[in-house]
């Protein structure tokens, strides 16, 4: 008699398209296709369990569920409490300036003596604080302020996620601008790296969740699946 799939229960949120999201009644989304590809890959029988973000690392920790699966932030404040997968994905940073501005560049040298926007008291803002000290950093409470700024001309350039600037360059009001560029190679810019959240003790599933993520990414899963909600690499 063959051997039951092992089950490994996996929390999501729900409420963060396109990475996870509700339709029709059911989960939906980015991570949750890509997480029926890895346990399709380690031959295991995966359930989904909704959790609202408050306390999901606390219902990890309770054993309410294996692993977490919802766009959860590698830090080190995080690791201390638990493991993270490697990385299975990432969202590439990029400046935007507007259309009449002739900026060919996004380096420290040549953004030295601009005004460049970014969200306050986020990873974005740290780079540029460390990287363009010749440039002068203006914080914004949302990136939104910081878009409608550089449309009417009170800064040079913006500098943020992929996903939200493309999202914006995309807009009536985004038609004035352009990508500069991504972030410069140096100094390279590596945060805000996504994992699945893991209880310390788990290094076997870990491993198997690192073996899954490398075959997904191999065999062309991974690439397919990305492909249905966003128009550009985030491994």
């Amino acid at each position: 008699m063959a051997q039951d799939k092992p089950q490994i229960r996996i929390a999501v949120e729900g409420a963060y398209p396109p990475f996870n999201y509700i339709e029709n009644n059911e989960l939906q989304g980015f991570e949750v296709d890509l997480s029926k590809a890895l346990c399709e890959a380690m031959k295991a029988d995966c359930v989904l369990v909704q959790h609202e973000w408050d306390r999901i690392i606390r219902g990890l920790i309770n054993r309410d569920y294996d692993a977490i699966m919802s766009s959860l932030e590698i830090t080190d404040r995080r690791q201390k409490r638990i493991a993270f997968s490697k990385p299975y994905y990432r969202i590439p940073a990029i400046f935007i300036a507007r259309k009449d501005n002739a900026i060919g560049t996004a380096t420290p040298a040549t953004l030295a003596g601009k005004k460049i926007g970014a969200a306050d008291r986020s990873d974005h803002a740290d780079y540029l604080r460390q990287f363009y000290k010749f440039s002068e950093i203006i914080p914004y409470s949302s990136p939104v302020e910081a878009n409608l700024d550089l449309l009417v001309g009170r800064i040079d350039a913006v500098f943020g996620d992929k996903r939200s600037l493309t999202a914006f360059l995309g807009t009536r009001e985004g038609d004035c601008c352009r990508i500069v560029g991504g972030s410069p190679a140096t100094p390279a810019y590596k945060r805000q790296f996504y994992g699945i959240g893991l209880r310390k003790e788990d290094q076997d599933l870990k491993n198997r969740f690192d073996s899954a993520i490398d075959q997904v990414i191999a065999d062309g899963t991974y690439d397919r699946i990305r492909a249905k909600y966003f128009p550009f690499d985030i491994k």
